[in-house]
């Protein structure tokens, strides 16, 4: 088992089910019992306890009328070997609301039973050592990823992609620790070498870089797993809501010829090649006495500014759109230049001139006719795999692990700096508080205050 847990909660003794498919009416309702009276479930909806994890066909009835219910398959996981560690029965029903209303109801007036609250299954799971707590993440994270490279990092986290460094990282640094203890309370044993510190300071320097080459992976698990963010910033009525709306194929802004018409963030999440993008429309950014148009602007240049990638929007018919006064450009984040609304343009007339700002890269657009917007895509695509494509095999993909992670990392640096001439008392300690930090990143030691964070997000039935 590779959760060690002080206590069990209370509602652990407690017999859990649910329907663990999706909403009916669906072609198949799949209806999960776990716990310690899953078996006496079994018994009483199909009269017989099938041959573990063999699928039978079976007639379900309630226990209190005898009246069949469904006939469906039945599936009987005894545990420890199940995926909750306890026993499970599994119904496979046909997926009519009133088929599940009906099993559901005949369960839950079994003695003993109740309805499995959001995630339970899964933290019965994590209670009884069957996942580690960044397998629950990864498990979460796969139930919601949108595109295949989300899908494809949330696997890994749940196959052990970073569970098991973390493991084999603790048990180095226990291993490292019992030296410094054996130095100090054997010490004046015969046959205790004198130097301990020496190897238990070489394993805590390779924990030390392999931890550092992990944090150092500039958050790419991170945002993956949050995708990239794409503003799209400029002045009024150069075709902001136009380019968002093209770009999601669908009308998710709202255009009108009047500048000002939007007022606050409008986001569109889109799959680029199988990486996710959140592509942001903000408010045109101009001076303006209107304070709900103020508020707009506001939160605009706050978006913008905290984007990976901003597309500053320009009406291309126009002369002297608005300049680099708006605290967007020139804050570290690239930006690119659109110049919108070319089938507005005379080509036999002179071009007008624009005060604009510096860009890394420039587009001529139309997006009323989408003339254009392929090259503006296929480059934003080779953009975002570009500062994601490395964040399927990075093995940090949540804040909390990177906190424990530099919290390790942080105590190795200080067990280190001591050196060999340092107390064995001070190293022991800096080496506990470096394995402790390892311990909550996996769920080995007391975590209770972020339980319910990971948990709240399941689904009920998972």
């Amino acid at each position: 088992m590779r959760i060690h847990r002080n206590s069990a909660p209370p509602q652990v003794q407690d017999t859990i089910f649910a329907l663990s498919s999706g909403p009916p009416p669906a072609a198949i309702a799949v209806v999960r019992i776990s716990g310690t009276r899953a078996g006496l479930a079994l018994k009483a909806l199909i009269g017989r306890l099938p041959e573990p994890r063999r699928a039978v066909l079976a007639r379900v009835r309630d226990p209190a009328t005898g009246e069949v219910i469904d006939s469906g398959l039945a599936l009987w996981f005894p545990g420890p070997g199940s995926e909750t560690g306890e026993d499970i029965a599994e119904l496979q029903l046909h997926g009519g609301r009133a088929v599940v209303a009906g099993v559901l109801a005949a369960v839950g007036r079994l003695d003993g039973f109740r309805l499995a609250e959001p995630g339970e299954f899964t933290r019965r799971a994590f209670e009884n050592g069957r996942l580690d707590l960044t397998e629950v993440e990864g498990l979460a994270d796969l139930i919601y990823a949108e595109t295949e490279a989300q899908r494809r990092q949330a696997y890994r986290q749940l196959r052990g992609a970073l569970g098991d460094h973390a493991e084999r990282w603790r048990t180095q640094l226990i291993e490292a620790l019992a030296l410094v203890e054996a130095r100090i309370d054997f010490a004046d044993e015969g046959d205790v070498p004198d130097d301990l510190l020496a190897p238990a300071l070489r394993a805590a320097r390779k924990l030390r870089d392999e931890i550092s080459a992990a944090l150092a992976d500039d958050r790419r698990g991170e945002r993956l797993r949050e995708g990239l963010v794409v503003a799209i910033a400029g002045p009024p009525n150069a075709g902001k809501s136009s380019l968002l709306n093209r770009m999601a194929r669908r009308e998710a802004a709202i255009v009108t010829p009047f500048p000002g018409t939007t007022r606050d963030v409008i986001e569109v999440h889109l799959n680029l090649d199988g990486y996710p993008v959140t592509v942001v429309d903000t408010a045109g950014i101009r001076p303006t006495e209107d304070l709900a148009e103020q508020e707009g602007v506001r939160r605009a240049q706050a978006r913008a500014a905290a984007a990976d990638l901003v597309l500053w929007v320009i009406d291309a018919s126009q002369a002297n759109p608005a300049c680099n006064e708006t605290g967007i450009i020139g804050n570290g984040r690239p930006v690119w230049l659109i110049r919108n609304k070319i089938d507005l343009l005379d080509s036999d007339a002179e071009q007008p001139t624009a005060n604009i700002p510096a860009a890394e890269r420039a587009f001529s657009l139309s997006a009323l006719t989408g003339t254009g917007l392929d090259e503006l895509v296929a480059c934003l695509t080779d953009f975002v795999a570009g500062a994601l494509g490395a964040g399927e095999s990075a093995l940090v993909t949540r804040q909390r692990h990177r906190k424990a992670l530099q919290e390790t990392f942080v105590a190795l640096e200080r067990a280190l700096g001591l050196g060999r001439g340092a107390r064995e008392e001070i190293l022991a300690e800096d080496l506990r508080l470096a394995a402790r930090a390892l311990g909550q990143l996996t769920g080995r030691v007391d975590v209770e205050d972020v339980l319910d964070v990971i948990f709240r997000d399941f689904c009920i039935g998972k």
